[in-house]
């Protein structure tokens, strides 16, 4: 989704959101910024940043999240989807296929882009939420990221009659070169210079959307 759906990191879409309503101070945003740069790199220890980014989640209700994101959406997201995206997304669907987000980001993140393009289903992180409808601050292990990508799909592919030797994957980051590897057509959108240089190596096509 990030950087292949969206040109840019939802991440850093909705700190900027926050800014703009005094609800993120300029250290949490250069906090994000940091984040993505790792990310970029494949060096981010995703699990602990997840828990650093949650902190201020606990004891908030998930329906705030909800209509936050709902807000975010058209005007600062919206902006930034891809129309090599849109195309892909339509491609895929006239084809008959399974179609699915798969994502780090959390299903408040994820629900709007699928929504905007039709992708009926979202393969994302998820957060802990109490009996009282209010976040923890936890993760529902795995965390969509790296061998969790592959842990979180497979168990879709296998509920939907298809396996993952059998699908087409997008990304732009090293981070996801597990699932890459595990898939029948990696495709690499936008990569970053490490992808860039194992996708050339491996003879997989490289797009610029």
């Amino acid at each position: 989704m990030d950087r292949t759906l969206l040109r840019v990191d939802s991440a850093q879409l909705y700190t900027r959101y926050r800014r703009d309503r005094g609800e993120a101070s300029l250290l949490d945003a250069l906090r994000v910024a940091l984040w993505v740069t790792q990310y970029t790199f494949g060096v981010i220890d995703a699990p602990k940043v997840a828990r650093k980014a949650l902190e201020g989640f606990r004891g908030r209700e998930e329906s705030w999240l909800e209509r936050s994101c709902a807000e975010w959406f058209p005007e600062y997201v919206l902006p930034e989807v891809q129309q090599a995206g849109r195309h892909a997304v339509e491609k895929h669907r006239r084809a008959g296929d399974f179609v699915a987000i798969v994502t780090g980001a959390t299903r408040y993140v994820a629900e709007p882009v699928a929504a905007e393009l039709g992708i009926p289903n979202v393969i994302c992180s998820e957060l802990e939420v109490d009996v009282e409808g209010r976040f923890t601050g936890g993760i529902i292990e795995p965390l969509c990221y790296g061998l969790g990508k592959i842990e979180r799909t497979a168990k879709i592919a296998e509920r939907e009659g298809f396996t993952l030797e059998d699908a087409t994957f997008y990304s732009d980051s090293i981070t996801d070169l597990p699932l890459l590897e595990f898939v029948k057509a990696p495709v690499v959108i936008n990569p970053d210079r490490r992808l860039r240089r194992v996708a050339r190596l491996r003879g997989w096509p490289i797009e610029s959307w």
